[in-house]
This record gives C-alpha cells, structure tokens and sequence, in this order.
C-alpha cells in the first residue's frame, strides 16, 4: 500500500510516510476505522527504522488522523474533519480531471498543461 520513501527527496522520510497515509485516506483507499500496518511491518516493508513509524503514529494521532489502540493498533480516525476533507479531495479531483479535458479538447499538449499548472501553483506561493 505505501511506497518507500526516497532518501534523496530532501524530505523527512516521516513526513513522505505521513503524506502517503494522509492521501490514501483523502482517496479513499482506506477509510474510517481501517487498521494501518504495525510498526514493525511497516517499518520492514518500507525498510526504515521502527522509530521513524513510531513517530509518525503519534503526530497523526496527535492532528487526529489516527487513533491507537495500545495493544491493538493504529486506525484511521472516524473524525468528520476527515471524511469531510477526503469528500474536499475526490470533489477537487473531478474538477481537476473536467479541467484538463476541456484543456485537451482546446489542443493543449500534457506537458503544456502541466507546466501551466506548476506556474499558476508557484505564483501564489510568490504572492502570499
């Protein structure tokens, strides 16, 4: 379920782990109350040390995200701020996905759409 995280990123390997798990639940692909791997698993699968999962555990747990069960394990929260977020996503991805058409309807190539995607996106980080 989760690819292992990139070293050479120049980002935290928990931060990349904590994002993975945070867009599987925004997509969907686990939900409300699914268990997530154990440390030790997860830690083996993604070849990381065990404390690096610990740590991740404990801040999604701390923003609400998940919610462990000394004993029994880590779970997907059953928080509305999260469902209501992942419905926030899967409606933005449509619109996404109706945006791009329309786009490549009008003859715009993927990389020409990309590339007017990546400009808008660092635009506003100039202007905040």
């Amino acid at each position: 379920m989760f690819r292992k995280p990139s070293p050479s990123s120049g980002v935290p390997i928990y931060v990349q782990i904590k994002e993975q798990i945070r867009h599987a639940i925004e997509t969907g692909a686990i939900s409300a109350g699914d268990q997530l791997p154990g440390i030790r698993s997860l830690a083996e699968t993604l070849i990381i040390n065990p404390n690096t999962v610990i740590k991740v555990y404990r801040e999604l747990e701390q923003e609400g995200v998940l919610e462990i069960l000394h004993g029994l394990g880590a779970f997907v929260a059953s928080c509305r701020r999260s469902l209501s977020r992942a419905e926030e996503i899967r409606g933005a991805q449509e619109l996404v996905h109706e945006f791009v058409d329309t786009l490549k309807k009008q003859g715009l190539a993927e990389g020409e759409i990309r590339r007017l995607f990546e400009a808008e996106l660092a635009g506003e980080v100039q202007r905040r």
